[in-house]
């Protein structure tokens, strides 16, 4: 594709694709011509460096996040379904979660993410201040939530990469983390229990089980003044 028919908005749907299935370390500008169909200096003459192109894609994919009508939602409804959403774009994307360690990330998709959240918990009844704390707290929890999954997709692919099965190789370890685990009464009893499928996962629910605890928590100190 020549480079006065490709655009950056092009570039940056591919780059998130290429992202998707080939993580930080996969993105280049070759492979990304390739799969334009256009040379890596086409690439070049619309966005210069890769640091910029992921700083694109990450902002992008922000977008992703529906932003609930706070003039006919509840804050606490609004407000799971934002980390809901949050979550569930973190774990389709897991390279964002990555590149939030190695690339300075900004642009109009995650700021516009922000002013609603901010909004929604100033709504609920937070100092603007607090407000910021809230909104912070919740999204520290949602990307810690998100980490694991992200991971896993990380993990897997590097093992894919020096040669044998990663499935074996990570069936392996928790066999091996269990056994260790197993010396532990507690953790023991949890190996032991009908929900317990995988000693190295997250409990059933976890993830909605946290975002209650800490809504709670907010609803409480609101209604305390």
């Amino acid at each position: 594709m020549p480079r006065d028919t490709l655009t950056a908005d092009q570039i940056v749907r591919s780059a998130i694709e290429l992202l998707d299935q080939e993580g930080l370390d996969g993105l280049n500008m070759r492979s990304l011509g390739k799969r334009l169909g256009s040379a890596p200096t086409a690439i070049y003459w619309h966005i210069k460096t890769k640091d910029e192109l992921v700083r694109l894609a990450g902002d992008s994919i922000w977008t992703e996040v529906e932003l609930p009508d706070l003039a006919t939602t509840d804050w606490r409804t609004a407000a799971t379904a934002m980390a809901t959403g949050t979550h569930a774009m973190l774990t389709r994307h897991p390279w964002l979660g990555q590149a939030f360690g190695s690339h300075l990330l900004y642009g109009p998709g995650k700021a516009r993410h922000d002013e609603h959240l901010l909004a929604l918990y100033e709504q609920a009844g937070f100092a603007p201040d607090d407000a910021d704390r809230a909104a912070a707290a919740v999204f520290t929890f949602v990307l810690g939530n998100a980490l694991g999954p992200a991971a896993e997709v990380s993990l897997t692919r590097r093992l894919s990469k020096n040669g044998g099965d990663p499935e074996q190789q990570l069936a392996d370890t928790m066999a091996h983390a269990a056994e260790v685990a197993a010396e532990f009464p507690r953790l023991r009893e949890r190996l032991g229990s009908a929900a317990a499928t995988d000693y190295l996962a997250a409990p059933v629910d976890s993830f909605a089980f946290g975002l209650r605890a800490i809504l709670d928590g907010f609803e409480a100190r609101l209604a305390a003044g």
